[in-house]
């Protein structure tokens, strides 16, 4: 069997992973659960798509290397395009430490910063790895 294919299947796992569990918990992905706050952007979808294609693309190509330097880059891609597509005033634990005005003020207009740096992480991650 091509050592590809379980690998290409993980990539596919965590991306699909990525996307549902990050989109239901942000209220992306709408259920009967949770209402989001802040209103849904083409850019949140864009961030929560690219961020998780990344992330299924980070495990296959992590799964072909003996060494596996960047990791941390990688994690903190991962929780940064949570961050990036998450309401700051859903988030309890946020709020009780600082102030939703506080947060629609500071924190919620550079999700999109938050969102480049995910990206920016991951193919950073990808691309050194591809040319080692």
């Amino acid at each position: 069997m091509d050592r590809s294919r379980p690998a290409l299947a993980k990539g596919c796992l965590v991306a699909a992973g990525f996307f549902l569990g990050t989109g239901v918990v942000t209220g992306l992905v709408p259920t009967p659960l949770f209402d989001r706050m802040v209103s849904r952007s083409l850019l949140d979808y864009a961030f929560l798509s690219l961020t998780s294609v990344l992330a299924g693309v980070y495990v296959v190509q992590r799964s072909s290397l003996a060494e596996c330097s960047g990791d941390r880059c990688a994690y903190g891609g991962g929780v940064a395009g949570f961050f990036a597509v998450a309401c700051p005033h859903c988030n309890a634990i946020l709020v009780s430490l600082f102030s939703a005005t506080w947060l629609a003020t500071y924190v919620d207009p550079i999700r999109p910063v938050v969102g480049l740096v995910a990206v920016a992480l991951f193919v950073g991650v990808i691309a050194s790895r591809r040319s080692s």
